[in-house]
């Protein structure tokens, strides 16, 4: 159907998808007057539309994998590079910390609290040189902000480690990044926790929770103004258009930067009371969108530093085909190796040639 006889609630049957291979409007989305304008703001002149319901899988079954076939995976699997991993008795004893740190704020072991949970972190990193991470991995509680708060820690360390700073630099963003949602403690829980639109009001409020916890922490004197500063900074904006100051790229903190991708990355795979996680893909797709808000030099740094499709993982192709992934480039994030569990085929999806391959 052609792109301006397009009307809302109507489904797509089709992926589409930008020359890099990324997913600009996945297939089964229910199309509003946003997608169909975009669609016509990108030149696409028709797409196609699904009738009735979609056809149902009829084999339902797993794929037998050929004795061929899987010697071949076994032959061209390439390890993925060395991820950060958290014992069970770590988790716990982190978890409990975190909640500590969030319950009681003005507790004098407060510093020493958080330095004991970073040196878990930094130990597990260090432990086994990782220098990736895989987000499916970080389960630390079902209490979103104290979950959160770990896994943009840990994210925050291994980008900042891939960036470039030094270990101690790594070990003090940490400790920014366990503590940047410290202030959502003076936010009340059903500001919190509400499940719908926040109120104009609401909103105002939990836009706070960035000073307030600069608040909390500014009196700390055992911890660094870069600590501090990225606490306060983590919701600003490369083109100003951020909060609680509206400042711009030359004045908000690294830590700051470093911390605003992991944060949003993690709050977009993350389910809430009021929405639904993206895919991992998804997710790195719309950072990947934000060229204008956040720092690309780090944004880079990050995208080099996930592990979207470990190693082991089986992918749906846009080819209708399944494959395993045997091998990840950390320059080519979205785009992995496979081979093709029926097939044998062997598809490197960053490679010119596969351009026009996804995983769906």
């Amino acid at each position: 159907m052609r792109s301006r006889s397009l009307k809302d609630e109507m489904v797509i049957d089709q992926a589409i998808v930008d020359r890099a291979g990324r997913i600009l409007i996945s297939r089964n989305t229910m199309l509003d007057a946003y997608h169909i304008a975009s669609l016509i703001r990108m030149g696409v002149p028709g797409v196609y539309i699904r009738e009735g319901e979609e056809e149902e899988q009829t084999d339902g079954g797993e794929i037998v994998i050929a004795p061929s076939v899987q010697r071949e995976i076994e032959k061209q699997t390439v390890k993925d590079r060395a991820k950060v991993n958290l014992s069970e008795s770590v988790k716990a004893r982190v978890a409990e910390g975190i909640q500590y740190l969030y319950n009681d704020t003005v507790s004098e072991s407060f510093t020493s609290t958080t330095r004991s949970i970073t040196d878990d972190l930094m130990r597990a990193i260090s432990d086994n040189d990782a220098i990736a991470v895989d987000i499916s991995a970080l389960k630390i509680s079902d209490e979103y902000t104290f979950k959160h708060s770990v896994d943009v820690a840990t994210m925050a360390m291994i980008v900042g480690k891939k960036h470039g700073l030094s270990g101690q630099e790594v070990y003090e963003l940490g400790i920014s990044g366990l503590l940047h949602d410290v202030g959502k403690s003076r936010i009340p829980n059903e500001i919190l926790n509400k499940a719908g639109k926040l109120t104009d009001d609401e909103f105002m409020m939990m836009k706070q929770h960035s000073l307030f916890g600069y608040q909390i922490l500014k009196e700390k004197e055992d911890l660094s103004n870069p600590i501090k500063l990225g606490v306060l900074q983590h919701h600003e904006k490369m083109n100003a258009k951020g909060y609680p100051m509206g400042v711009a790229f030359g004045k908000i903190n690294l830590f700051a930067r470093i911390i605003s991708i992991a944060d949003i990355y993690d709050a977009l795979v993350t389910e809430r009371p009021y929405k639904k996680p993206f895919s991992p893909r998804d997710a790195v797709e719309m950072i990947m969108s934000l060229t204008e808000e956040l720092d690309i030099d780090v944004m880079r740094s990050f995208l080099e530093s996930v592990i979207l499709y470990p190693v082991g993982t089986d992918v749906e192709l846009s080819t209708g085909e399944r494959a395993r992934v045997i091998g990840n480039n950390s320059q080519y994030v979205l785009r992995p190796k496979v081979i093709g569990l029926k097939s044998g085929k062997t598809y490197d999806l960053s490679e010119i040639e596969n351009a026009s391959i996804i995983i769906l």
